[in-house]
């Protein structure tokens, strides 16, 4: 406890021997003055840190800052430059001075951290470092990387000291509640993303590579680029991550990710600091064809493009772009004779020139004078044709101004505070500033410049792309660019005839896992991949892809069927017995089965006084020849396109032919049956066959079969039916019978009529007589049922328009086979034996 007590006693003793005493190493500020308001200015003049190695035993040094970055010392001037003209201005900030503060942040958090301490430090370089009180931060400039803003804005955060950023871009920093006091006048990655997913969509590059630097920054742009195309055909080959710890074995282990992956086109979210040591083992690999999409971090950085020309062809957007006045002829100023104890502007030279300035052991430098004449050739600091970093961090510090010209000329009354105060101009806290800082809003070169609630400004980019200049020089050229404030899907506006993509090709290079599938074809996602490697699998039959990489096939409609390319729906085939070759032929054999037939009649007719004819009843004969004319006839009812009155014509005009032909047949067969028993001794059968009952007998029959069809066509009659089901190509034409049992009622009807009539024929087939007719109507019927019997597995198994051909061929074969086996002997005996046409004969009376 004693020991304690002289400690603390000792603590207090030196409390007031002095006010306080740095702990630690405190960088001196790059540029510094005294003004009335103070802001600060973080930049990364530097792109990486060497950090020193630790034993643990004795204190470690400071890290070491290495790699000087012009373009960001630039940005720093511009802060500067930007300082001194508002100091000059008589409209902004009258009576009033601006001073700033500008550290290095060497482009990394814990570096960033410390130069936002020293700022915070009120350090008196008069006094040597002796620190008497806090320093008045009203605001800061910085950062550029996210990574290092956060950890910038959280640091500031307990002092409620707003900050506004130049080029921090991650979303993460709209967040109010984490970053309450943070700004910034570039948009965030938000916006990035969904300006580079529409230019993946736009020219259809769906499998890409996607490399980042492994802080914020990078992390969180990967996330909103993985939220933008999600539902889109849009697939990441692969993601790599540039280390924090950059080893050579880990760049070549991603590198040779990049090779093997059949993704040509790169989408890089990382700082120019980062991915400058990557892309120098990148271009000692010798890894050709990738065409890289920059993000806005490093796609108008001037190194890059100076150190690496296979960078040609790189596309990406930009911030937009400013007019900053005088800042050329500024940059020219700056040179190690106005600054001979800067060592940031040592460095610039040896940078820009390769030579050293001021005499000194450790540098390994030719010496030069310090006044040699900065040339065009210095883009990466003299590229002042368009500014937009350098623009962002002007539009920062005439923020600040502008909030500070309100605060201090606000009217009591219309304050932004309690009771609508002012504030005290003479005494002004960070925290009043940021109420002004919110609301602020200003013109500066044309361009409007303000706010959201989340502090972030009006997003909008331009598309650039590097182009190689005849003498070798790699150029930003603007091609596009990309505005939320046009209507949706209207944002992105490209010019691409002006595109030079990589390998200096004016063609639009290919990224795909699977090459499109054409139409006719759809994707078949493949098993363990992503969704944008597929297989391209035709559509089946019936079913079509008008589109290129259709997810499925569409199927046609009822009335509609594929094309051989499967490409497009087209009216199914209507198929029904028209008047084709088939149905030609058929006509041809129905009328000249008709023909024949009425040649039979005017044959009978002539010569019906003749034995022959008048044996067994001539008039059933004609009635016969008529009603077969009309069997042949009804088979022309068949062919041609089926309508509801053909459908009912046909059938019942088949099945009441038939009917009146076999009715008549059975009369005929009952007579010859009838006139061969009449002769035994007692038999007067006869009398009960006479003409009247012969046609009583023929109406009787007949008649049965009409009321079946009436019935049949009341109840349900056939009508057309289109048949979409037995063969999906072709819609068969048919008609439906309506009533199953009607239709097979009908020709069992029919069978019964034949059966009787083949019955009694065969029972009189052998009674005497040269002519007996029951032999050939024993025939006739035989074959008649034989055409029929096998009709109907043929009907039934026949598919489209077949199925009405076999009934067709069914009613011409029973036709022509009663018409010969009745009518071709006689007509023989008539045309060719006319001398056996006699009674004698017939009765087989005739002498041998």
């Amino acid at each position: 406890m004693i020991y304690i007590f002289f400690y603390v006693f000792h603590l207090s003793s030196a409390a007031v021997s002095s006010d306080c005493s740095p702990q630690g190493d405190f960088d001196r500020p790059v540029f510094m003055t005294t003004g009335d308001f103070t802001i600060g200015g973080i930049f990364p003049l530097h792109y990486r840190v060497e950090l020193p190695p630790t034993d643990y035993i004795k204190r470690p040094l400071a890290a070491q800052c290495q790699g000087f970055d012009p373009r960001a010392f630039r940005w720093a001037l511009t802060m500067k430059l930007a300082v001194e003209q508002i100091n000059h201005r008589k409209d902004l900030l009258p009576n009033r001075t601006l001073a700033y503060k500008i550290f290095d942040s060497c482009a990394t958090p814990v570096t960033a951290q410390k130069a936002v301490l020293a700022v915070l430090n009120g350090h008196d370089i008069v006094s040597a470092f002796i620190c008497s009180k806090t320093g008045n931060l009203l605001g800061l400039v910085g950062e550029s990387g996210s990574s290092q803003s956060i950890v910038v804005s959280r640091t500031l955060q307990p002092f409620r000291i707003p900050m506004i950023s130049y080029f921090s871009t991650c979303s993460c920093l709209s967040d109010r509640k984490q970053f309450p006091t943070f700004f910034r006048v570039i948009p965030n990655d938000d916006y990035q993303v969904k300006a580079i997913a529409q230019l993946l969509k736009k020219f259809g590059w769906t499998w890409i590579g996607v490399v980042t630097e492994d802080h914020d920054y990078g992390k969180f742009a990967l996330q909103g680029l993985k939220r933008e195309i999600e539902n889109t055909d849009i697939c990441l080959a692969y993601h790599e991550m540039i280390p924090k710890d950059y080893t050579r074995e880990k760049v070549l282990r991603i590198l040779k990710v990049m090779k093997e992956s059949t993704a040509k086109v790169v989408v890089v979210f990382s700082g120019e600091g980062e991915f400058y040591p990557f892309l120098r083992e990148f271009m000692i690999q010798n890894i050709t064809g990738i065409q890289w999409i920059a993000s806005e971090a490093w796609v108008t950085a001037s190194i890059l493009a100076e150190s690496y020309p296979f960078l040609h062809g790189t596309t990406g957007f930009a911030i937009r772009q400013g007019h900053i006045p005088g800042l050329e002829d500024y940059l020219k100023t700056v040179n190690p004779e106005e600054y001979p104890s800067n060592p940031q502007v040592q460095e610039l030279w040896e940078a820009l020139y390769g030579c050293s300035p001021s005499i000194s052991l450790n540098s390994h430098l030719p010496s030069c004078t310090g006044k040699e004449t900065l040339r065009e050739e210095h883009s990466a600091y003299m590229n002042t044709s368009s500014p937009r970093v350098s623009y962002n961090v002007y539009k920062a510090v005439y923020a600040f101004a502008h909030s500070l010209h309100n605060l201090i000329h606000c009217t009591p009354g219309n304050g932004l505070f309690e009771n609508f105060s002012c504030a005290d101009f003479n005494n002004v806290f960070p925290w009043q500033l940021q109420h002004y800082l919110q609301e602020v809003s200003f013109s500066v070169s044309g361009e409007e410049v303000n706010f959201d609630i989340k502090g972030d400004s009006i997003p909008s980019y331009d598309l650039i792309n590097w182009q190689r200049h005849t003498n070798g020089d790699i150029q930003f050229i603007k091609v596009g660019l990309y505005d939320t404030a046009q209507h949706a899907g209207k944002e992105l506006v490209i010019e691409e005839q002006a595109i030079m993509w990589s390998n200096q090709h004016n063609k639009v290079p290919v990224s795909v896992c699977s090459n499109s599938c054409t139409p006719g074809f759809r994707k078949a996602v493949r098993r363990g991949q992503p969704l944008c490697c597929f297989d391209c699998v035709p559509c089946d039959i019936g079913k079509i892809s008008n589109q290129t990489d259709s997810i499925d096939c569409l199927s046609c409609p009822e009335d509609y069927w594929s094309n051989m390319n499967r490409t497009m729906c087209v009216p199914k085939v209507v198929e029904f017995l028209s008047h084709d070759a088939m149905g030609i032929t058929l006509t041809v054999i129905a009328v000249v089965g008709a023909f024949l037939t009425i040649t039979v009649l005017l044959i009978f007719l002539y010569n019906r006084g003749t034995p022959i004819v008048r044996v067994n009843n001539s008039e059933l004969s004609f009635f016969i020849l008529l009603s077969l004319t009309l069997c042949f006839l009804c088979a022309l009812v068949f062919i041609g396109e089926p309508t509801s009155w053909s459908c009912m014509l046909r059938h019942t005009a088949f099945s009441i032919t038939f009917s009146l032909c076999i009715s008549c047949i059975l009369g005929k067969t009952l007579v010859v049956l009838a006139a061969f028993t009449a002769t035994r001794p007692g038999n007067n059968i006869m009398k009960w066959l006479g003409p009247t009952q012969q046609r009583i007998i023929i109406f009787s029959c007949t008649l049965v079969q009409v009321l079946i069809c009436t019935a049949w066509l009341v109840v349900s009659p056939p009508f057309p039916y289109r048949n979409t089901k037995y063969q999906q190509s072709k819609i068969i034409l048919d008609c439906s019978v309506g009533s199953d049992m009607a239709f097979w009622c009908v020709l069992g009807y029919i069978g019964l009529l034949a059966c009787v009539c083949f019955f009694l024929a065969f029972l009189a087939r052998k009674l005497p007589g040269n002519f007996n007719e029951a032999k050939y109507i024993t025939f006739s019927m035989l074959i008649f049922c034989a055409v029929w019997l096998a009709f109907v597995p043929a009907y039934v198994s026949s598919p489209g328009k077949f199925t009405t051909a076999v009934e067709i061929f069914a009613i011409l074969a029973s036709s022509f086979g009663l018409l010969l086996c009745l009518f071709a002997p006689k007509c023989y005996i008539i045309l060719l034996k006319p001398e056996k046409n006699t009674k004698q004969h017939l009765m087989g009376k005739v002498a041998k």
